[in-house]
């Protein structure tokens, strides 16, 4: 997903119609006065953003024996198995 557009107050004036309607498209943009944030735009109906899905892949490890290392905390909280 991209980040938003910023524009600033005078470019948000002179080009409004166009950004409604990319905002309306879902193109949501950003309302800066003297470089700083000042409100975001977005449709009224936004469509669902987009979501990768993996981004974490590869960046840590989960051991095989997880349920070992907490197995005095679940037996703790929900008791001995029969």
């Amino acid at each position: 997903m991209t980040s938003p557009t910023t524009v600033n107050i005078h470019e948000a004036k002179t080009h409004l119609s166009r950004l409604v309607d990319q905002a309306a498209k879902g193109r949501e943009f950003i309302i800066a006065k003297a470089g700083k944030p000042m409100v975001r735009v977005v449709p009224i109906d936004a469509p669902p953003a987009l979501r990768t899905l993996g981004f974490l892949a590869g960046k840590g490890t989960v051991a095989l024996d997880v349920k070992q290392a907490f197995r005095s905390d679940i037996e703790a909280m929900f008791g001995t198995a029969p």
